[in-house]
């Protein structure tokens, strides 16, 4: 982790573990994210901002394929994780949100949540966006009635929400690759930004000021020729 100028550099993870889609907690202090090491699946983990231990707070709960993508939720004591679950021995696996408690250890799969994945929990702690594992559509669901309803007809990724809870954000990809934004108020959806021939990355996210953060390649790519002497 930095500061926004790039300064007060952090390593908080180090090789052969391989670390990624970090989260701040909410009151900036922790970082879950997902790691692992070589040959080895996906786990969540938590640690402090200022560097130390890492903790690991999942143990393979959603089976072979890890446990990935943290969300916490608005006091900070739990994080959700998308992941793929075995309904029984019979039935094939199926997408389901789960959150653990982060004080108890404590995991359990939210209620109405299958078929969905990546999740991201709304500041008001009302709703958790995600994608849908059928088409990866963007999905929200309602914590209270424990229904999802469908946000967007398209594929779409990277859902995240304004810090204020009012609009939600998602990239779609393909020829019409683009920036869309949700306002909450009346579920209606407006084009931010098209990312046609923008060497920019399609994952952004939201940033304090609800100004959208992403990054970009600024590599080039050269042609290199070899003269072979005969033997």
């Amino acid at each position: 982790r930095s500061a926004a100028d790039g300064s007060q550099r952090l390593q908080l993870s180090s090789p052969p573990f391989q670390a990624s889609l970090p989260h701040w907690s909410p009151d900036g202090k922790q970082i879950a994210f997902m790691g692992a090491r070589q040959g080895s699946p996906y786990r969540i983990y938590v640690v402090s901002f200022d560097g130390g231990a890492v903790k690991q707070v999942t143990n393979g709960e959603s089976g072979k394929d890890g446990d990935v993508d943290p969300s916490w939720s608005p006091d900070g004591a739990s994080v959700a994780f998308g992941c793929t679950a075995q309904v029984s021995a019979t039935t094939e696996s199926i997408h389901v949100v789960n959150v653990v408690g982060l004080s108890t250890g404590r995991i359990s799969p939210l209620p109405g949540s299958e078929g969905m994945w990546s999740p991201r929990w709304s500041p008001n702690g009302r709703f958790i966006a995600g994608l849908s594992a059928s088409g990866w559509k963007v999905v929200l669901y309602d914590v209270q009635t424990h229904k999802q309803s469908e946000l967007s007809s398209v594929s779409g990724g990277w859902p995240g929400w304004s810090p204020d809870g009012e609009s939600l954000f998602y990239t779609t990809n393909g020829d019409d690759a683009c920036w869309w934004r949700v306002r909450m108020r009346d579920r209606k959806t407006e084009r931010v930004a098209r990312l046609k021939n923008m060497r920019v990355d399609p994952w952004f996210v939201p940033a304090p000021n609800n100004s959208l953060i992403t990054t970009r390649s600024i590599g080039t790519d050269e042609i290199y020729a070899l003269d072979l002497e005969a033997p």
